[in-house]
């Protein structure tokens, strides 16, 4: 009985903490530890929900990036996305994105390269990055071209 108790304590103890994490705001910010040659950089970004991209999308005026393989890109996007595959970010993003004081919506897949991406553009200087995660999260059809 007593063992029931103490664990019982300690999940309302866990569940307590973790309710109270949460942001007002809905952002998160996630900070990822990128490894260079000779130095550790600690790259924060943005993690936003699909409603607060669509949002900004509507809004106007941000560069909407998928960050997937051309095949991917190709089964469907997001309307207006560029595409920017991961692996080639570092050399194509100053031709892709000029200005890296530009507001840039990140995605991929299921939000793991999108993740990968947003603290690469970081690293390269870009000042406005959020990362909304996969497009099998993507509730808006009507946005999906295919």
């Amino acid at each position: 009985m007593k063992k029931l108790v103490l664990s019982l304590a300690g999940i309302l103890l866990m569940l307590t903490l973790a309710a109270g994490c949460t942001p007002k705001d809905g952002l998160i910010t996630t900070t990822t530890e990128v490894t260079g040659n000779q130095q550790d950089v600690t790259v924060p970004y943005q993690t936003i929900t699909p409603e607060q991209a669509k949002q900004i999308i509507d809004a106007g005026g941000a560069v909407i990036l998928d960050v997937r393989q051309p095949d991917e890109y190709a089964t469907g996007h997001i309307r207006g996305a560029i595409l920017l595959p991961v692996g080639e970010i570092e050399a194509q993003s100053a031709t892709v994105l000029p200005d890296k004081n530009t507001k840039i919506l990140v995605y991929c897949r299921s939000g793991n390269r999108s993740a990968v991406a947003a603290a690469a553009l970081q690293t390269l200087g870009y000042t406005d990055v959020s990362d909304f995660g996969g497009i099998i999260d993507w509730p808006y059809d009507d946005y999906v071209v295919k």
